[in-house]
């Protein structure tokens, strides 16, 4: 199976309910590699990579986000993949 990767920017209330933290548990669940963060606009941008299925099966996620969130808008892009090993939350 190939590895992907997809950036992209999740929009919403998704700062202050666990998104990064929720992001991070489902991607090690997932064993994909990555990483999360809050931007000053109150955007969470996200690095996924992966095999594809999980790696499609985490941008699904991305869409509802934890109970808390209330996502808008999921904006991914595929990029060749940067061999990114772990997933860790960037503050």
């Amino acid at each position: 199976m190939a590895r992907i990767c997809l950036h992209g920017y999740v929009s919403g209330t998704v700062q202050g309910v666990y998104y990064r933290q929720s992001t991070e548990n489902q991607a090690l669940r997932l064993d994909l590699d990555g990483w999360v963060r809050n931007l000053v606009d109150g955007r969470v941008e996200v690095l996924i990579e992966g095999e594809e299925e999980p790696v499609r099966e985490l941008a699904a996620w991305l869409e509802q986000g934890p109970e808390a969130a209330e996502v808008t808008g999921v904006e991914l892009e595929e990029l060749t993949p940067q061999g990114i090993v772990g997933f860790v939350v960037r503050r």
